[in-house]
């Protein structure tokens, strides 16, 4: 019997919630255009895929927040009580 369309977006959506460590999750956001572009020529550029650039910038970015932080503040951004300032962005 044929799948419906609705079948078959369903068991693509589950099997590309699969990541390299057996755990997905789907983040369906709209971005601005430079923004998009700039990821396209970053992931070209390293020869990555644009999921696995963004995932490499957002983890290098973390890691450049947490490391500026003095220690007694890394509890508060783990459990998501601290607000940096708007422009206090790690490159």
């Amino acid at each position: 019997m044929p799948t419906s369309n609705a079948q078959r977006q369903a068991a693509y959506r589950a099997r590309h919630l699969q990541s390299d460590d057996g755990e997905g999750v789907r983040l369906n956001l709209i971005i601005g255009t430079h923004a998009k572009c700039a990821l396209e020529r970053l992931a070209s550029a390293h020869g990555l895929t644009q999921r696995a650039m963004l995932e490499r910038l957002l983890v290098r970015a973390e890691q450049g927040t947490v490391a500026a932080l003095p220690a007694p503040l890394r509890t508060d951004y783990y459990e998501r009580r601290l607000r940096l300032p708007a422009d206090a962005v790690t490159p």
